[in-house]
């Protein structure tokens, strides 16, 4: 069984050998609410991608000392998740799902036909509430990379950044019912190339949107011949895109694949 996953900045600098600190909530939550102790094994993580592996040396309510045997640094393909609002909280489904899928980063998208509208207070809120989402599911998940979860942005401003996005050699593409590409067949030179996947409210990407997107030179790709809940689509995606691009592994081979970066 893999080893439960805590953050501390701490990370970033470890070394084998090393005594590390985790503290405030995650310490409380680890030795008060998981009740760990002295002699198991843990996984400390920076949230940027460094991993320390070690056993508990001490614990306290507060405080929680791990001795670190190793360290690595998870290179996860960036993948960016572009999620319209949604009602019902399918979009905080999506984003949590796709968090334990591989995203590693969120854009949350007012799309036309979004019925949920962030608007003063509540946007900072509902970032916020998405933010504690993607960290619980990072933790869930026991990756080592806490993807960041961007202001939302209006149709026209997801056009600029997809246009940015493709100037910079990466690929966007934008799901949508009618598309006649399906996602599963795109070829795949470099299966490095970051990727973007533009996720619509329940009502669906406009026409006028879509035609924004693609006239930006993202690709419109179609899942399959159901269409799928905005909970479901951007994950289901992100599955598909695991597989493609070769990216999910058998155990073993995952950490050989992630040792690249060991120190």
């Amino acid at each position: 069984m893999s080893a439960p996953v805590f953050l501390s900045d701490a990370a970033a600098d470890a070394r084998p050998g090393d005594v590390i600190a985790v503290t405030g909530d995650e310490a409380r939550h680890a030795v008060t609410v998981q009740r760990r102790g002295p002699g198991e094994a843990v996984d400390v993580v920076d949230g940027a991608g460094w991993r320390a592996r070690g056993v508990i040396a001490e614990a306290s309510p507060d405080r929680m000392s791990v001795r670190v045997e190793s360290v690595s640094r998870d290179d996860d393909p960036a993948v960016v998740l572009v999620q319209a609002l949604a009602k019902g909280g399918r979009d905080e489904q999506a984003v949590e799902a796709a968090i334990e899928l591989g995203a590693t980063r969120i854009v949350p998208w007012a799309a036309s036909r979004s019925i949920v509208q962030w608007r003063g207070d509540k946007a900072q809120k509902a970032r916020a509430k998405w933010q504690s989402l993607v960290v619980t599911a990072t933790k869930q998940s026991r990756r080592a990379l806490v993807a960041p979860v961007d202001p939302q942005v209006s149709s026209a401003e997801l056009a600029r950044l997809v246009r940015e996005a493709v100037a910079r050699g990466e690929r966007v593409l934008v799901l949508h019912e009618s598309a006649t590409t399906g996602l599963a067949t795109l070829a795949w030179v470099g299966s490095t190339t970051p990727v973007w996947v533009v996720v619509g409210p329940e009502g669906g990407i406009s026409d006028d949107e879509r035609a924004a997107l693609t006239d930006a030179g993202a690709e419109a790709v179609v899942l399959g011949p159901h269409v799928l809940r905005a909970s479901t689509a951007g994950p289901a995606a992100m599955a598909a895109l695991a597989v493609a691009r070769g990216h999910w592994t058998a155990p073993g081979a995952a950490d050989a694949a992630t040792g690249g970066g060991l120190r």
